[in-house]
């Protein structure tokens, strides 16, 4: 079969105050592609890390990838496209106008992790209220023949 690709990340954010603290004191934070990013404390929330490891299990074992990403990570825009579930062309746009910071490596985009997660947040509480609209459309003309 076929294997598709999805995107875990997985973003460590280590303090430079934390560098030289036990594993079970450093928070980390979990996505996944439709998923806002959570802070994960391994050893206070062990459940929670278990399933973030169980997710990323159930990708695999479906024959997906996975990747693990620093918050700090530079992404390509058909590496964002991915992320975010819209096209290439619309990350592209979407820099140009100013909605996912980037900057140029030669003559190539590169937007941070932290960004993409941030813009994802954006569309999905746009998806939200478009949804709502839509549904209060539809009452509206159900409940009053508009």
């Amino acid at each position: 079969g076929t294997s598709s690709s999805s995107i875990i990340s997985v973003t460590a954010s280590i303090a430079p105050s934390q560098a030289n603290q036990p594993a079970e004191r450093i928070t980390t934070s979990a996505s996944t592609q439709n998923h806002a990013v959570r802070p994960v404390n391994l050893t206070s929330e062990p459940c929670k890390a278990a399933a973030l490891v169980g997710s990323a299990l159930d990708h695999l074992l479906q024959g997906e990838r996975i990747a693990v990403l620093a918050e700090d990570q530079e992404l390509s825009p058909t590496d964002a496209a991915k992320v975010l579930g819209i096209s290439r062309p619309l990350v592209v746009h979407r820099m140009n106008i100013g909605d996912l910071p980037f900057r140029y490596v030669g003559a190539h985009r590169r937007a941070k992790l932290k960004d993409i997660l941030a813009l994802q947040t954006q569309i999905d509480s746009q998806r939200k209220a478009m949804e709502a609209l839509a549904e209060s459309t539809e009452e509206l003309i159900r409940d009053h023949g508009l």
